[in-house]
């Protein structure tokens, strides 16, 4: 049996202190009706605080811009109904004896929402990847107020009560396009060559969110280098370019890189330090210094990507996450699809109850477990 005690130590930054190690990871659900979160939402979210998750980050949940959304049962982070579900939902959580930050979104050019038009679409440069039109480039004045929505967002999440709160600035999303050379074709202020100049649109986000929520409220940024769009793309192809990557943004105010892999287990930069070398979240720490959390199939067979195609997962042992972890790669492991099935999962592996955890059936995609 596999001693996960270094799973269940506290957490203690700057800002945000957890009695554990364990994140949920933000899955998207659909299922918020008319962009509200409700009862459902609240008990799904208070089930995983009872049971022992260290700090839940919610589904990605909307600023106010037209198409900000990509399916249409995703919940809004903005105006009196939404905002009043969100408050139900962080108190049965804290309720519950949890902490919960919002993930803060904007899906850009990705909509697969029919009721918006595709030439509305916030994208840096028209395209949602290349060769793939959806309209025209962001105006200044749309780059203006979409960072003012994310602001806004930050202050409401403060607000309500909530721990914390998560800007996405992953997967192929708005921020992300940004970062993306196959995306931001801009030559203005907004563009540019290099990583540093094309992260300056997420840099201002965090800025304002900072000034929004003051000095002592923590931050977490969501990363990654692959996206939807193409699996294999990469922002940075060295330790260098990373750093000039997400440097800027721990500057900008960011406590907390949350570093997205497909499968946690596999190395960054395998060139340098080889196949057992450090994953994204372990040179994102060693380079900008900031805690980081790591995520990508904990304790499953394959990445999450096949489970939109329904395919389940088989369930796999904790060792290679544990001696990470004990060697303080990362900070902080984000677990999905094991949670999003399975309410008791910390409590299980916490107490060593390993032959009670379950694969992962794809048939919990659908329903609020």
């Amino acid at each position: 049996m596999t001693d996960t005690s270094v799973l269940f130590q506290p957490f203690a930054s700057a800002k945000l202190s957890l009695p554990n190690r364990i994140v949920m990871a933000p899955m998207t659900r659909n299922m918020a009706p008319e962009g509200v979160p409700g009862q459902p939402n609240a008990e799904y979210y208070a089930r995983r605080a009872a049971h022992g998750v260290g700090l839940i980050v919610s589904e990605g949940t909307v600023v106010r811009r037209p198409a900000s959304r990509n399916l249409p049962h995703i919940p809004y982070f903005h105006s009196e109904a939404p905002l009043g579900g969100w408050k139900g939902v962080i108190d049965a959580v804290h309720a519950a004896g949890g902490k919960m930050g919002p993930q803060i979104w904007h899906t850009g050019g990705t909509t697969a929402d029919p009721s918006f038009e595709r030439g509305a679409l916030d994208t840096p440069s028209g395209i949602n990847k290349p060769g793939e039109s959806v309209g025209e480039p962001m105006s200044e004045e749309a780059i203006a107020d979409t960072i003012e929505a994310f602001a806004a967002a930050a202050g409401d999440a403060a607000d309500l009560g909530f721990d914390t709160v998560e800007i996405h600035g992953a997967h192929g999303y708005l921020i992300d396009q940004f970062f993306w050379p196959g995306t931001n074709l801009r030559n203005d202020k907004w563009g540019g060559a290099t990583i540093a100049e094309r992260s300056r649109f997420a840099a201002e986000i965090v800025r304002e969110m900072r000034a929004r929520v003051g000095a002592q409220y923590p931050l977490i940024l969501r990363v990654s280098q692959w996206k939807q769009q193409d699996y294999d793309t990469r922002l940075a192809a060295t330790p260098q370019e990373m750093e000039q990557w997400l440097g800027p943004l721990v500057s900008a105010g960011v406590d907390i890189l949350h570093c997205s892999q497909r499968r946690f287990w596999e190395p960054e930069f395998p060139e340098i330090d080889g196949e057992g070398g450090l994953n994204f979240a372990g040179w994102a720490k060693k380079l900008t210094g900031a805690p980081t959390i790591s995520v990508g199939s904990v304790g499953l067979s394959s990445e999450f990507l096949g489970s939109f195609r329904g395919k389940g997962a088989e369930r796999e042992g904790l060792d290679g996450l544990v001696e990470r972890m004990e060697r303080g790669e990362f900070d902080l492991i984000a677990v999905g699809r094991a949670l999003l099935s399975d309410p008791l999962w910390v409590e299980k592996v916490r107490d060593g109850r390993e032959d009670e955890l379950a694969d992962f059936d794809p048939a919990s995609m659908k329903e609020l477990v």
